[in-house]
């Protein structure tokens, strides 16, 4: 009876880590980056600082480059990064200021970049206020990408 008992644990541990062997190896087939994390980022910008919306879209960028998919939502003070009057500063070594790299990250990486649906009802901006590319975040949607596992947030 012990021997029974002594095997069943056996087979019990060996089942459990055989199972976290083939969720590894799941999560890196699910995995584009080839890193090992979350393959997906979700970048929220709500500052109107200058150089905190550049390196939140310079480090957006470098995601991009290295096989995320990346989505940018643009919320409160940040908004006016999406608004055609936006007049940042350009930074360097980018070279641009932080529409511009938006713009980039939406044109070459093809990015989706939302402003938050608050901020038009909210605001005197009209939907043809924003820059070609960026629309209207609906809570529903960003709630559900907000909810799979494969995201990664990054907050500026």
């Amino acid at each position: 009876m012990r021997n029974l008992k002594v095997w069943a644990c056996t087979a019990a541990l060996a089942a459990v880590g055989l199972g976290g062997v083939a969720q590894a190896d799941d999560n890196d087939n699910n995995n584009n980056n080839g890193f090992g994390g979350p393959d997906k980022l979700l970048v929220t910008v709500t500052s109107d600082d200058t150089h905190t919306q550049g390196m939140s879209m310079i480090l957006a960028t470098q995601a991009a480059e290295r096989g995320q998919e990346v989505r940018v939502l643009i919320c409160g003070k940040g908004t006016e990064m999406a608004v055609g009057r936006y007049r940042g500063e350009s930074l360097e070594p980018a070279g641009a200021n932080p529409q511009q790299m938006l713009k980039q990250l939406i044109e070459e990486h093809d990015v989706t970049a939302e402003v938050c649906g608050v901020f038009l009802p909210n605001t005197r901006y009209k939907e043809e206020n924003l820059i070609d590319g960026v629309g209207v975040a609906s809570p529903e949607d960003i709630g559900e990408y907000m909810a799979d596992p494969k995201v990664r947030f990054f907050t500026h």
